[in-house]
């Protein structure tokens, strides 16, 4: 921990927040974070593909360093999501990019929430 990080008062952060609870189904507003060599993000991102989502829901596919601009984007969405969050970084997770947290790291809801957008009457008059 480094000196200035302040302990942690509570239990890690659950991070299972829903589209359509506390987030909006706005087009352009979510971002998939995932990893090349991971089958959840591979199943995110044929699904993102398959439901049309490519236009409305940004990707990136972070690679192996640790220092590159995705890994970094996607720490602060975890800070932003849980105060001083240290826990590890998991893919595939879909952030709001209107203020910067994770929406959710669990891969079900991830697919649950993109065909709930490919449904939105506003996903299908974006694409």
């Amino acid at each position: 921990m480094s000196p200035t990080a302040l302990p942690r008062t509570g239990p890690a952060p659950a991070l299972r927040g829903r589209i359509g609870t506390g987030f909006s189904p706005v087009p352009h507003r979510y971002h998939l974070y995932l990893s090349a060599d991971c089958p959840r993000s591979l199943r995110a991102l044929t699904a993102r593909a398959l439901l049309g989502l490519q236009g409305t829901v940004a990707a990136t596919v972070l690679g192996p360093d640790p220092a590159a601009p995705g890994h970094t984007a996607l720490r602060r969405a975890y800070e932003a999501a849980g105060h001083h969050f240290d826990g590890a970084l998991t893919v595939p997770a879909l952030c709001d990019t209107w203020s910067g947290r994770i929406v959710t790291h669990h891969t079900p809801d991830i697919l649950e929430d993109l065909r709930l957008l490919a449904a939105h009457p506003a996903f299908r008059a974006a694409a």
